[in-house]
């Protein structure tokens, strides 16, 4: 009998470290066998030494990049080893060396791209710079000099309106490998991002030009980190390189912003996800990390309505997360609506309220590279020069290029901490971020409604704290409006009370609005300011919070439905879903 029981304890035993080993190994890995090489990023439990690199080669890993600012590093390693090497105990946590975008074009979620003609009648101008107030800054000259902010894309290309006095990209590097040392932008991207961040404007300006495309911060220096490739793509650990580049370069350049329109599907914790523990390392050193929401507010593939579709590391509760508006073509923003591709909250898995805050992102001009990737595909979205010049006539700018996406909303609000920031060089990235949050507009309609020409199909949002966050980006209410707090500024957890089928803010006493009135979650996300009575009960008792997020009845329906499950269920929305994985930073043609 005895021996039977050491069996019985053996077993137990081996069926307990099964467990726990598959707990360390993300979704994609826990089946996997045979003698196929994959390259995966192992995390470890303390700082990367030459030990850790010697246990995964006895188990036949080969080491491809070390990756220290997550105490981890790129292997190649036999399929049949992975669960060997998740069972030592030195290992936290393994992963595939993820796919990412900068942009995906998908025709079953992204309208086909615009013609010249539809861009004069749709566009007219692109009003962000006065939408947002960044006029107010300038006149108080600010203009983000003497800030660095490192734009993490597909490079960017040599162009005149990011000269100035002399050229402000102060540094190139590529993490691709493919060839192209220059970091040049190849695809087309990354160029109109840093423009947005902080093109001077000067090919837009002269004696016959009656509009300026100017970026939010127009002399910042710019931190070429090319990570995306000539078709927008790129990977975990290039990003992740980028990064930890962005954090040794942080004192020679004075990098105070890190902008990233990029991302992939959620497949774990942010706890363990190795980009979101990246990001994480740039936020501890220092620096604002600026993360894209995510273009999949229109996948209704789990009956979601687009609930639960933010992408990572937008997941991440310390980065600032930013989803799109619509100017409508007017510099006030009382007719600004959502963008019905910006993903929404809470994030798969961790259940935390994003995005946190929206700004303009659809029909956006800024700069772009002749002869791109996205130039030679979309022509037609190169604008007119008469949006711009009394004398200009239909023919094709060769500097302004027009495209949407919660990719060109990020980089409103990196530009937007670069004033901040050169304003006051003490502030905390916490600071900045919850300034952003306390002073974004909170002035929305209850919902609107947007009918793609394309399909046919309408799409209806409403505007509460999962759409919209905790408002519009104002440059002028953050400037004026930063306050001194204590505590952490990181987006809160929601979680789901089955007995008032409401959604509550789990309560954080290190968080910033864990504290005092001034700061807390109804001065940051504003009431009963989302949505109708039905739908938001702020305040009410509750074991999960003091706040709540939504109440009454939730727009996914109940925990019978497919959509509830998707939100709330603990997995990720949509990962195997085409259009969740394509459209992650860039729509050619947004809601026009």
């Amino acid at each position: 009998m005895k021996a039977k029981s050491s069996v019985v304890l053996v077993v137990f035993a081996l069926a307990a470290m099964a467990a726990a080993s598959n707990n360390k190994l993300a979704p994609e890995l826990q089946q996997l066998k045979g003698s196929e090489r994959r390259d995966v990023i192992v995390q470890f439990k303390t700082p990367l030494t030459a030990k850790h690199h010697q246990s995964v080669v006895r188990r036949g890993g080969e080491l491809r990049q070390e990756l220290k600012v997550i105490r981890g590093a790129v292997y190649s390693v036999p399929s049949a080893m992975l669960t060997r090497l998740a069972e030592d105990p030195a290992v936290a946590y393994i992963s595939p060396d993820r796919p990412l975008k900068g942009a995906g074009i998908s025709a079953a979620s992204t309208p086909t791209a615009t013609t010249s003609a539809a861009i004069t009648a749709a566009a007219t101008l692109d009003y962000h710079t006065d939408t947002i107030n960044a006029p107010y800054a300038w006149e108080l000259g600010l203009d983000g000099t003497g800030v660095g902010v490192a734009v993490l894309d597909s490079g960017i290309t040599d162009l005149e309106d990011l000269r100035g006095n002399g050229y402000r990209v102060v540094y190139n590097q590529d993490f691709v490998g493919d060839g192209d040392q220059s970091a040049t932008d190849l695809y087309g991207h990354g160029s109109h991002v840093a423009g947005i961040i902080g093109g001077d404007g000067k090919k837009s300006s002269g004696p016959h030009a009656f509009y300026t495309f100017e970026g939010i911060a127009p002399n910042v220096n710019l931190i070429n980190l090319r990570v995306l490739d000539q078709n927008g793509e790129g990977t975990d650990s290039g990003v992740i390189s980028a990064i930890e580049a962005a954090i040794s370069l942080k004192a020679k350049y004075n990098i105070l912003v890190v902008n990233l329109s990029l991302g992939r599907p959620i497949y774990e914790s942010y706890l363990l996800d190795p980009l979101c523990q990246a990001v994480e390392a740039a936020y501890q050193a220092g620096i604002v990390v600026v993360v894209s929401a995510g273009n999949n507010g229109r996948d209704n593939s789990w009956n979601n309505d687009g609930y639960g579709t933010i992408t990572a590391p937008g997941n991440d509760p310390y980065v600032i997360t930013v989803g799109a508006m619509k100017t409508m073509g007017t510099p006030s923003r009382t007719d600004d609506l959502i963008a019905t591709y910006s993903s929404k909250g809470p994030t798969a898995i961790d259940h935390i309220a994003k995005p946190d805050l929206v700004a303009p992102g659809n029909l956006i001009i800024s700069l772009y590279s002749p002869g791109s990737q996205l130039d030679q595909m979309y022509p037609n979205n190169e604008i007119p020069t008469s949006l711009y010049k009394t004398n200009g006539n239909n023919a094709r700018s060769n500097t302004y290029y027009l495209l949407s996406g919660t990719s060109m909303a990020a980089p409103m609000v990196s530009g937007t901490a670069a004033l901040m920031l050169q304003q006051n060089p003490a502030l905390s990235p916490d600071q900045v971020k919850a300034a952003l949050m306390r002073s974004a507009s909170k002035t929305f309609p209850l919902y609107s409604s947007y009918t793609d020409p394309a399909t046919g199909i309408t799409y209806t949002d409403q505007y509460d704290v999962f759409t919209v966050g905790a408002g519009y980006l104002d440059i002028e209410a953050a400037l004026a409006n930063q306050g001194v707090f204590s505590g952490v500024a990181t987006s809160p957890m929601v979680a789901y009370d089955p007995v008032t089928q409401g959604v509550y803010f789990v309560n954080n006493s290190f968080a910033v609005w864990g504290g005092s009135a001034d700061w807390s979650s109804f001065a940051v996300w504003g009431g009963n300011a989302f949505v109708g009575s039905d739908f938001a009960v702020w305040g009410g008792s509750s074991a999960w919070a003091s706040f709540a997020v939504w109440g009454g009845s939730a727009p996914w329906g109940d925990s019978t439905d497919n959509g509830f499950f998707a939100v709330w269920g603990g997995s990720t929305v949509g990962s195997d879903s085409t259009s969740n994985t394509e459209s992650l930073g860039l729509l050619i043609n947004g809601d026009n």
